[in-house]
């Protein structure tokens, strides 16, 4: 179950085709470049167990450089290309990158993401040149394409904010590395679940830097089938993309399927989609009407799945089963769900509570026991804080999401980040920002502003307070939208009521989530 078997009996065969412009990377390629890389690694010094970062679009080198260092042991931490130079430094420190491979298109943010790093730090660019780094592609250039000698599997280190508002890393058990050997994670995906095997054609139209996209890509390589990734998500051609490449598996977020329904009806009916045997969805909640409306259109193929970038746990339902549970994310998957209420009792179906996993894989945040702590009860079941309640046939509902968190068109954003910036502005005086309902991104980020002047409150001042954040976050962390209120809700103690201001966006809608 790895590339280099799949390279040794069908070379020529593509592995990754990217959508638009059609480039093809056989897996001859993939394992030679792979190798390579995973040489020049060794060659400066990169042991097992050592971390990297990647910050690339969506790009053919993208999975050569993930194949390198998952064949050289290494921990790598592909980072948000939405992020800031200082977000991206942030990571880069706190997983203690020894290097980091950039695509030149982003050569002005990583050239400052390094700026204050050590002279030690590894850096190289992909796709063209940065001041500062070596081109990846010249680099690997003298080294062989035989495997090197200490192959061992290597694993990722993806990154999800905490409460404090900076990004944590998530550290998973390893258990077999000998080379060839899923994760737990992928390890299901690369046995055949979903009806994945060698003939499978997949289409993955988001950003690779995501759990699901990259660890999905890489579990269908094992097994020797082919990846198609779109260079960037656009409904038209992603139905062309389908067409084109006769795609028998798929993967979407909700958004997609927003924007694929608002086509005009010509537009949507005029691609041939019937390779496609399932679309899968997951990263964030589908509004009913969509996912309805997605089935009648591409049939019951749609099959959905709940869990997080942390493994614990997960829950899937197929097309059929959702038309008898609508809203429902599915039932367990080889793991057991509880709901918890406050004082950590199990509660009985139809109770709403947090949705705690049992079973299922353990993880841990990078630098950070107390939140690792928290995550697991007195049972060791583990959470990420999603509430919902399960119905009498077993099937999870979930009806608020994890402890302040905003899901905008399948990303995850923590409010925490954009008010501490707000609160730094001269004229405000505390601020709360939440997720309040979007029809095409499911949620949009909200700030509700106290002034220390209400009367200074006016559309001048929202632009202003808007371009501040803006310039010192990454904009999809940013609101979209300003109230101004004359006093927040907070307690004597400093407990801010956020729920008391973000029922007033949501009274309309049986749900907290969309």
């Amino acid at each position: 179950m790895h590339p280099r078997d799949h390279a040794l009996v069908q070379p020529n065969k593509p592995a990754l085709i990217m959508a638009a412009s059609g480039v093809v990377t056989t897996y001859e390629d993939l394992d030679k470049r792979s190798s390579q890389c995973a040489h020049l690694f060794r060659s400066e010094g990169l042991a097992i167990d050592d971390p990297i970062a990647i910050l690339m679009h969506n790009h053919p080198r993208f999975l050569e450089v993930c194949w390198s260092a998952q064949r050289s042991g290494l921990v790598y931490t592909p980072i948000s290309t939405h992020l800031t130079p200082n977000e991206i430094e942030y990571i880069l420190r706190d997983c203690g990158a020894k290097a980091l491979i950039a695509s030149a298109v982003f050569a002005e943010v990583a050239a400052q993401a390094v700026f204050n790093l050590p002279a030690s730090t590894l850096r190289y660019s992909v796709d063209g040149s940065i001041g500062g780094f070596t081109p990846l592609e010249s680099a690997i250039e003298p080294f062989p394409s035989e495997p090197i000698a200490d192959e061992l599997e290597g694993v990722e280190m993806l990154y999800s904010s905490g409460t404090t508002g900076q990004p944590k890393g998530i550290r998973h058990q390893r258990g077999d590395r000998t080379i060839g050997t899923p994760t737990p994670a992928t390890a299901g995906l690369a046995s055949g679940a979903y009806g994945f095997d060698a003939d499978t054609l997949y289409l993955s139209p988001a950003p690779m830097y995501h759990s699901a996209p990259l660890r999905f890509a890489m579990a269908l390589q094992r097994i020797g089938a082919t990846v198609v990734i779109m260079e960037k998500f656009d409904p038209k051609l992603a139905l062309q993309a389908i067409e084109r490449y006769s795609i028998t598996h798929s993967q979407w977020v909700p958004t997609m399927f927003t924007r694929m329904l608002k086509l005009p009806a010509a537009e949507r009916q005029a691609h041939d989609l019937s390779s496609m045997q399932i679309a899968l969805h997951a990263a964030a909640p589908c509004p009913v009407h969509v996912k309805r409306a997605m089935i009648e259109w591409w049939g019951p193929i749609l099959f959905e799945y709940y869990g997080a970038t942390e493994g614990n746990g997960a829950t899937a339902i197929s097309s059929e089963d959702w038309l008898q549970h609508p809203g429902s994310v599915g039932k367990a998957l080889n793991c057991t769900v509880h709901i918890i209420d406050d004082d950590g009792k199990e509660v009985p179906s139809g109770q709403v509570g947090t949705v705690f996993f049992s079973g299922s894989g353990k993880f841990s945040y990078h630098n950070d026991p107390d939140k690792t702590a928290d995550a697991y009860n007195q049972n060791g079941w583990s959470t990420v804080g999603d509430v919902g309640y399960l119905d009498d046939d077993g099937y999870l509902y979930l009806t608020d999401r994890k402890a302040n968190m905003i899901i905008s068109g399948g990303v995850n954003i923590y409010p925490q980040e954009a008010e501490n910036v707000l609160v730094e502005h001269d004229m405000v005086l505390d601020v709360a920002v939440f997720g309040i309902p979007n029809d095409e991104y499911g949620e949009e980020v909200k700030a509700v502003i106290e002034l220390i002047d209400f009367a200074q409150g006016s559309p001048e001042l929202e632009t202003e307070l808007l371009e501040y954040c803006r310039a010192r976050l990454a904009k999809i962390k940013c609101p979209r939208s300003i109230d101004f209120e004359r006093k927040l809700p907070r307690s004597d103690t400093g407990k801010l009521y956020k729920r008391r201001l973000r029922q007033r966006y949501w009274k309309d809608h049986a749900t907290g989530i969309l």
